[in-house]
């Protein structure tokens, strides 16, 4: 019966369940085990399992560049950024207002880090958001173009909660791409959040997309709902910053972090999927 049970359990995918099968089976002889509490100890192995493979899905899907976290960033090394407003994003509330964040500082300052640690918050709560490289985002958009593809694209960015578009400046913008660029931006409006971070101060994005009644409306829909967080410190990557910066002198931390955290939401069995 047993390996009739394992045979059904793996075809039914049900690959937690089949995991802790025959302990279940044998403590429940052992300890004369009601049937309806043996099955939901074996439920809610197969739901913790689920719940692991939808994380490890969602962190996929994301593709954060960097195994980067909140919790290992160096804060005392960038004074300027106010370690309670971050933690406050990290609670995540700003997505359920749809409330957009713009990340604005020079080269190296760690806004790409503090955007990534927000989207891996995001993901590890059940949010399917993704990281999109500024440039790669206006390549794809204009490569759309071709197979008239640009509708399905962009419904399908729409939806993503959040999504962050790192790296805005020094982008090379046709003219196609700043109109799909901003319809992007129209269709998210007052729905999701979108993370951005630049070198540039917003008013500077006229030069960048060159369609002053473009920009006009691009930002009248970015600003309209943002948290404007300006990071105005040194660079994190100098030797000197590297060598001060706990990631650095633990280059394993980040990755057993996540494990922890990954374990912490798969026990979880209630909860948002």
């Amino acid at each position: 019966m047993r390996d009739k049970l394992q045979t059904l359990l793996a075809r039914l995918h049900f690959d937690g369940m089949a995991a802790v099968l025959d302990k279940e089976l044998e403590r429940a002889e052992r300890e004369a085990t009601p049937a309806p509490e043996l099955i939901h100890r074996l439920l809610c192995a197969e739901a913790a399992s689920q719940r692991q493979r939808s994380l490890a899905y969602r962190l996929k899907q994301a593709r954060l560049p960097w195994d980067w976290t909140l919790e290992t960033f160096p804060f005392d090394e960038q004074p300027s950024i106010n370690r309670g407003q971050i933690k406050t994003l990290a609670g995540l509330d700003f997505l359920s207002r749809a409330n957009n964040i713009v990340l604005t500082g020079e080269t190296g300052t760690g806004k790409s880090g503090i955007a990534i640690g927000i989207l891996r918050e995001a993901c590890l709560n059940g949010y399917r958001g993704r990281f999109y490289d500024a440039q790669d985002l206006l390549d794809e958009l204009y490569a759309s173009l071709a197979d008239r593809s640009t509708s399905r694209l962009l419904k399908r960015l729409s939806r993503l909660q959040p999504l962050v578009i790192d790296k805005v400046d020094n982008l090379n913008v046709k003219s196609e791409q700043a109109n799909a660029f901003f319809r992007l931006i129209d269709q998210r409006y007052n729905r999701v959040s979108t993370i951005i971070t630049t070198s540039l101060e917003l008013d500077k994005w006229y030069e960048l997309f060159d369609k002053k009644h473009l920009v006009d409306a691009l930002l009248d829909r970015l600003r309209h709902r943002c948290i404007s967080i300006n990071i105005d410190g040194p660079s994190l990557r100098t030797p000197e910053a590297q060598a001060a910066s706990p990631g650095h002198k633990r280059p394993g931390r980040l990755v057993r972090q996540q494990s922890r955290r990954g374990a912490a939401e798969s026990a979880r069995v209630g909860g948002q999927p």
